[in-house]
């Protein structure tokens, strides 16, 4: 009897300390749960936010491919309007140039400038940097034609302020796009120069070869020191040989102009157009 009374004893001690013990393991039970819980809430927060980031960035990149194409077809236009000059008709086709330019920049460009101001340029580069190439090539072409002098990437940029938020960041063409438009404006100045020949403009060739030869030489200078120059170096040996092309256009006319010239007359008594009136070139 008295060992039961012992034993009765014992297990009335241990009962509430067993009591506590799973009350203990019951709370932290609970806790851990409610901690699984908002950690997966945070997960599934943070993930939709990646989502909609994500989402966002592509519909945006869409957006500025398409401006890049519209961009692209409307500046060729322009090249296209520039290589029907000649010195009859110079005035009327850089005007209607010039025209066509100022409509893709207040259409087009300014749409480009919505879309990235105030944004990482450079995450959306791949998707607009052809457009901006060939936006390049166009401007410096018809400022070439127009002053024979050389647009640069200041006064380019210039022509973007007024198409941006002040507010916020605006677009700006960076420098590896300019110099990329820049290599394919020679190749364009190329058959500029091979047109002009024909045409008798031997002068305006020879400038333009000058004019190219200059910026092939400068740019050797650059590109062994920029990081990302993969394009630009492909683009170099293109420009060297635009370069040759018109250096041996301008070349073979010197060398045998003499063969040439009697036909723009009748003064060479040579000439089996003696008594012929002069033909204007």
């Amino acid at each position: 009897m008295l060992k039961l009374q012992r034993l009765s004893l014992r297990m009335m001690a241990l009962k509430p300390q067993r009591l506590h013990n799973i009350a203990e393991t019951t709370s932290q039970s609970v806790a851990k749960r409610v901690r699984t819980m908002t950690t997966e809430s945070s997960m599934k927060d943070s993930f939709a936010k990646y989502t909609d980031y994500l989402n966002d960035l592509n519909e945006k990149r869409e957006r500025v491919v398409k401006a890049s194409r519209d961009i692209t077809i409307n500046s060729k236009k322009v090249i296209f309007q520039v290589h029907r000059i000649s010195k009859h008709n110079k005035e009327e086709v850089l005007q209607k140039a010039e025209k066509d330019l100022a409509t893709v920049t207040d259409q087009y460009i300014s749409r480009l400038v919505r879309e990235l101001q105030g944004t990482d340029f450079w995450k959306l580069r791949r998707a607009y940097s052809p457009g901006v190439q060939e936006y390049v090539e166009a401007a410096t072409f018809c400022k070439f034609c127009r002053t024979g002098t050389l647009l640069n990437l200041d006064e380019m940029n210039a022509t973007l302020l007024p198409l941006s938020d002040p507010s916020l960041e605006p677009l700006q063409i960076n420098v590896l796009d300019y110099l990329l438009g820049l290599a394919d404006l020679t190749g364009e100045l190329m058959r500029l120069a091979i047109g002009r020949i024909s045409d008798g403009e031997l002068d305006f060739a020879k400038k333009i070869c000058e004019f190219v030869r200059e910026i092939y030489r400068e740019l050797t200078l650059v590109v062994p020191f920029m990081d990302d120059s993969h394009d630009m170096k492909t683009k170099m040996d293109t420009m060297l040989q635009s370069v040759m092309k018109i250096e041996n256009a301008c070349f073979g006319v010197h060398v045998r102009g003499s063969e040439y010239m009697p036909l723009l007359g009748s003064d060479d008594p040579t000439s089996f157009l003696l008594g012929v009136p002069d033909v204007e070139i």
